[in-house]
């Protein structure tokens, strides 16, 4: 073999190297866990310190006469009793429920109907994606003090609108009748980039071949969107519409900013009497008891829901 042929075969085979031994790999292994372990560790932290802690505190004091400064005493369930009994307690459950059936109403299929839109569009896809969600960017107390100007019933922008239609002004936030829903508007407003999005990117999962095929049998736009669209978005649909159930349920900064639970306790919700037991009473132990009623209520729909739901979608199957 001569020299060139030598050096060729040198550059051709790579040295062979010998393996790491085992304990080495036992050791870089571990370490890797330990760090992955490390890191959950900091979530579980996290979340115990702000979340649960608070979450159990809150069950404590709910059977507990407590007052910043005082030492805790045992009440059983007098807390409840007393919340209970309380005439705005009603007032307030009957409000959030309206809130949330108005929301499911109104707020619950426009997001739905503007990602179809955005997802026809052929130019300007991200001007008009950041356009949408530029809401959501806003802080909350922001939007809500945009809304309030926006309602004043003398120089608002709404009226003035109406005004240059020729159309009969409203009270908006200031009228018992109008309030909530005038509310309802200001949430949809703040919340709905993120859930149009989540629709955009579920329909932008959807094969297009089914479009094609059912093109072909003839359907039409309306068909096309109850028989191929709504079909393979269901599940995004279903939980989307638990989470603003949730949500809307435990409704507070548009009536705290806005309207201050009026006029004559029309936009009070559970929520924001558990902030006028705490913060204004102060009887954090009504205002624990409060809670664990909402929490329960929640926890408890929650539940029949994802049942229901898993129930139905095991009989599509």
């Amino acid at each position: 073999m001569t020299k060139t042929a030598e050096r060729l075969h040198e550059v051709a085979v790579p040295p062979i190297q010998a393996p790491t031994p085992a304990g080495d790999r036992r050791r870089r292994r571990l370490a890797d866990q330990a760090r992955a372990h490390g890191f959950l560790l900091g979530g579980l932290l996290c979340f115990a310190l702000f979340s649960w802690y608070p979450a159990i505190r809150a069950v404590v004091i709910a059977f507990q006469k407590y007052t910043p400064g005082s030492d805790p005493e045992w009440v059983g369930t007098a807390n409840f009793t007393r919340v209970w009994h309380d005439p705005e307690f009603a007032a307030a459950w009957r409000n959030t429920f309206t809130f949330t059936l108005l929301a499911l109403l109104i707020g619950f299929a426009i997001p739905f109907v503007m990602a179809l839109v955005l997802n026809e569009l052929r130019h300007a896809k991200a001007f008009f994606r950041v356009v949408v969600y530029l809401p959501v960017m806003i802080p909350p107390v922001v939007s809500a003090l945009l809304w309030k100007w926006f309602y004043d019933p003398g120089a608002g922008l709404a009226n003035e609108a109406l005004r240059l239609l020729h159309l009969p002004t409203s009270n908006w936030s200031n009228g018992t009748d109008t309030a909530l829903v005038s509310l309802v508007i200001v949430a949809t407003w703040a919340t709905m980039g993120g859930t149009v999005l989540i629709y955009l990117a579920a329909l932008q999962s959807i094969p297009g071949e089914l479009y094609e095929a059912a093109e072909l049998d003839g359907a039409n736009l309306l068909q096309r969107i109850r028989h191929v669209t709504i079909p393979q978005t269901r599940f995004a649909i279903l939980m989307l519409m638990l989470l603003q159930i949730i949500a809307t349920m435990q409704v507070f900064t548009e009536p705290f900013v806005i309207t201050g639970g009026g006029p004559e306790n029309a936009t009070v919700t559970v929520l924001y009497l558990i902030y006028k037991y705490a913060f204004l009473y102060n009887d954090f132990g009504g205002a624990c008891a409060l809670s664990v009623m909402l929490l329960l209520l929640l926890g408890a729909f929650s539940a029949g829901y994802l049942r229901l739901t898993r129930s139905a979608e095991g009989d599509l199957g």
